[in-house]
């Protein structure tokens, strides 16, 4: 993951903004182990690096200082970040899916509800150097090019996409179908 010289960035630059609760993740972890196991280039693919990060004050100026931040933060890497205070994801994920998020009370609550189990993998960096990781469940998906569905969220449609757009980019990946007359969850392999 950190051969990939965008996330060893954000990584170092990040834990500077102030967050104490935040997490580099998804497809820009996954896709940059994809990418190694392949012999391609780490950053091959990648249309974005995501940067969660938990704030209980949930109004837009808030959230618009930090992107503001983080955008001035990062100006000289030409990569998309898309940063996102996951408290307030509540706020508008009902109009956009039409279906109830649920309460959060952490950044990796977020990662908890990824439409797809494999790429829900968290990466931060303390203010001591050292890296944590979160990874609930697990890494051998990700490790394996396996990608199973997290169902916590009814949203297939979510979960197709992007498994179709990786496909193109990694046709080895092993996609588990959503199905829903059966369940994929954290034991199934």
């Amino acid at each position: 993951m950190l051969q990939n010289r965008f996330n060893a960035e954000i990584l170092d630059r990040a834990r500077f903004l102030g967050f104490t609760d935040w997490w580099l993740t998804a497809g820009c972890l996954a896709q940059s182990i994809w990418n190694l196991k392949t012999g391609k280039a780490p950053e091959t693919g990648i249309e974005d690096y995501d940067l969660f990060y938990f704030d209980p004050d949930t109004s837009w100026d808030a959230e618009d200082h930090i992107i503001s931040r983080c955008a001035d933060l990062f100006s000289d890497l030409p990569i998309q970040i898309e940063l996102r205070n996951q408290a307030r994801v509540p706020i508008w994920y009902r109009q956009k899916f039409d279906l109830e998020y649920g309460a959060v009370h952490s950044a990796s609550d977020g990662i908890d509800r990824f439409a797809y189990q494999t790429t829900a993998i968290g990466l931060r960096r303390g203010v001591d150097g050292d890296y944590r990781l979160y990874a609930p469940f697990g890494l051998d998906a990700v490790l394996e090019g396996r990608i199973i569905p997290n169902k916590v969220l009814p949203i297939a449609s979510v979960y197709t996409a992007k498994v179709a757009r990786w496909q193109k980019i990694w046709p080895d990946l092993d996609v588990v179908p959503w199905s829903d007359d059966s369940d994929h969850g954290k034991n199934d392999d």
